[in-house]
């Protein structure tokens, strides 16, 4: 680690830059955090664990702690350098407020406090305190303890100094979001942080992330420390996969203070790839250049390596870059200190010099590995060649469904019932298991925006097809069509998609469950983007119809139908109907409980944690079926059929 006392002393209230004031930030919380709903609650806490991480990255934090304490509050605290407490130049505020309180005020503008940092925007403390209903800041550095107490974005104290010296550097967040703000939730999901915390200290090995849950008795408590980093990241995601090769292949360089870190693994019985890219911390889930250069420079050597070894004729065609890249898993974090984010969700890495880099180190180091680990070559080479045999195998079934418009519902097998809407940021469509359900939800819709699309039977499970066995599906097909998706493989295309709300609607029982994972097994590993950018839904329906006199009522869980039970008089008079498939259900039953936009409840499926999914995917769906039993038997007794639809 880096000298903390001598980058002490340098890191001061100048390095602290002021680019403009954030009063307005609680007017338009959604243009700072995303949302005021769970997603933007859970940001807060990524802000600040952040600029905690951005001390490690310039050498001077090695441990953090979150905790989330009884009263649904969060600290963050670590080990670094100290946020700075002496006068700013141009505020006349001490820096600590003027970072609190300042939006753009940070030390990561003009390269004087970090070379490397995730919280670009320098928005991330000052919008945590503008959206906390208070804010406790403690400050450690040269020698002293340092306090102020924020309400709302404006200080409540002026900065305290402790009279007793102290050794201990670092800083302590601790903050409550504001029910003014969150209206929706102001819990934290556990889950949530947790795969975050987990993913930053896989991206920044040797930094020890500790997570503590004081909400429960006793506490939740994790510890993340992987000295291996994205190497460990990597065996994580693979771990109930057969490797083709034992070792992770490992690249790591600088070039122009570009840092590149990349870990690869292929695996013998996975036919899909799982690449995962970061810059700067930041999952950057609609690529970039970063991700273009690792996909060319793969391409380019294991196509040189099959010529090398004879796999493939001078005449031959190179192999494609799908077919290189199955069963691939890899990880490529880069580091950039002026990246270029396109969007300001920051999911695409702009920065053109960073594909040169990339490729360069990449090409270099995979190829002397392969050469002289020539039997690993082999094995990779002929699961490339494989696959490029399976898609020409397809290739006639994917012709089909090319040539297949999706208007053309009435050739569909599975009766696309489709809506007059031709707008796909209104138009929904909802997939259906069996045509008793399906004539329900067809009669019940509206039919101005609202499409049903009925499947027969359980739908192909797509984790261990080829692609031969996917075209040739019949409700695959359908389903590819019907949607408007474009080929496996292919750069996903929104202009293609005709529905951006994809329902998935089935009956709340365990072949409901089955169903629904089918579906998403298929979407997730056919075109993940989909899931990526939110299209995909599951719908809700009631479990139980409660009548009393005139009065009807509708449960989603055996709990909420004990809580409404509770409410009756001891000798009340009702009926307890329970809906055993959605067949069962009228077409105005199904519209007032499950279809109609302002009564429904809507799930959308996200993916908080890459590698969590990937490898969940993968037990449920692969071959292998005891990690699937040890799953169920762990699980399943946790979980009733009402919680099921969660």
């Amino acid at each position: 680690m880096a000298n903390p006392q001598a980058a002490t002393d340098n890191y001061s209230a100048d390095k602290i830059q002021v680019l403009e004031g954030i009063e307005h930030v609680r007017k338009r919380p959604g243009m700072y955090i995303g949302s005021t709903g769970a997603k933007g609650l859970h940001h807060l806490v990524f802000e600040v664990v952040d600029n905690s991480v951005d001390e490690s990255l310039a050498g001077y934090c090695s441990h953090i702690i979150v905790e989330v304490h009884p009263d649904n509050s969060v600290s963050v605290t670590d080990n670094g350098r100290g946020i700075p407490t002496d006068i700013h130049s141009k505020t006349g505020k001490s820096a600590l407020e003027t970072v609190m309180t300042v939006l753009g005020a940070g030390g990561k503008f003009g390269g004087g406090g970090y070379k490397v940092s995730g919280g670009l925007h320098g928005v991330g403390v000052s919008v945590v305190n503008a959206l906390s209903e208070w804010v406790e800041v403690t400050v450690w550095r040269q020698g002293q303890c340092f306090r102020q107490r924020y309400a709302r974005g404006v200080p409540q104290t002026e900065v305290t100094v402790a009279p007793e010296p102290t050794d201990r550097r670092g800083t302590r967040v601790h903050f409550k979001p504001d029910p003014q703000i969150f209206t929706t939730t102001t819990v934290f999901d556990n889950a949530i942080l947790i795969g975050r915390l987990r993913e930053l200290a896989y991206l920044n090995g040797g930094l020890k992330i500790e997570y503590s849950d004081h909400r429960e008795t006793p506490p939740i408590t994790e510890v993340f420390l992987y000295h291996g980093g994205i190497k460990e990241y990597v065996s994580y995601m693979n771990r109930e996969k057969e490797p083709l090769h034992n070792d992770i292949i490992y690249v790591q360089g600088e070039r122009d203070n570009v840092q590149l870190e990349v870990a690869l693994q292929w695996c013998a019985d996975s036919y899909n790839e799982n690449i995962l890219g970061f810059a700067n911390n930041i999952r950057t889930i609609d690529g970039g250049t970063h991700l273009e250069g690792l996909k060319a420079v793969l391409t380019r050597t294991i196509n040189n390596t099959a010529r090398k070894l004879k796999k493939l004729k001078e005449s031959d065609s190179n192999l494609a870059g799908e077919n290189v890249r199955e069963g691939l898993t890899a990880v490529i974090s880069v580091k950039v200190p002026e990246p270029e984010f396109e969007g300001q969700t920051k999911t695409k890495l702009g920065n053109p010099e960073v594909r040169g880099i990339v490729e360069s180190f990449v090409g270099e180091v995979l190829s002397e590995y392969l050469e002289f680990h020539p039997a690993v070559a082999q094995t990779i080479v002929e699961k490339a060649i494989q696959s490029f045999q399976a898609a020409e195998a397809a290739r006639k079934a994917r012709e089909l469904v090319r040539r297949k418009s999706a208007l053309e519902s009435s050739t569909l097998p599975g009766k696309l019932a489709d809506c007059s809407c031709r707008d796909p940021k209104e138009a929904e469509i909802f997939i259906v298991e069996g045509d008793s359900a399906g004539g329900s939800a067809k009669q019940g819709r509206d039919r101005h925006f609202q499409a049903v699309l009925p499947l027969r039977g359980k739908v192909l499970n797509i984790e261990k097809a080829e692609d031969s066995k996917i075209y040739k599906n019949a409700e695959i097909q359908s389903l590819i069509t019907g949607l408007g998706l474009g080929i496996k493989g292919e750069e996903f295309n929104i202009n293609q998609l005709r529905y951006h709300k994809i329902i998935l609607l089935a009956d709340a029982d365990v072949d409901g469950a089955h169903i629904r994972t089918l579906l998403l097994t298929f979407f997730y590993r056919y075109q993940r983007e989909l899931v990526d950018q939110g299209f995909i839904y599951i719908a809700c329906p009631p479990l139980y119809k409660v009548e009393r006199g005139k009065q009807i009522q509708y449960c989603y869980s055996d709990r909420e139908l004990q809580q409404l039970l509770s409410t009756f008089p001891p000798n009340a008079n009702y009926t307890i109907q329970r809906f055993k498939g959605l067949g069962e259900m009228m077409p105005q039953q199904l519209w007032e409980t499950t279809m109609n936009p302002a009564t429904r409840k809507l799930k959308q499926i996200t993916i908080e944690d890459a590698a969590e999914a990937d490898r969940i995917f993968t037990i449920l769906m692969g071959d292998k079926v005891g990690p699937r039993r040890e799953f169920i038997e762990t699980y399943g007794p946790k979980l009733s059929l009402a919680e099921l639809d969660i």
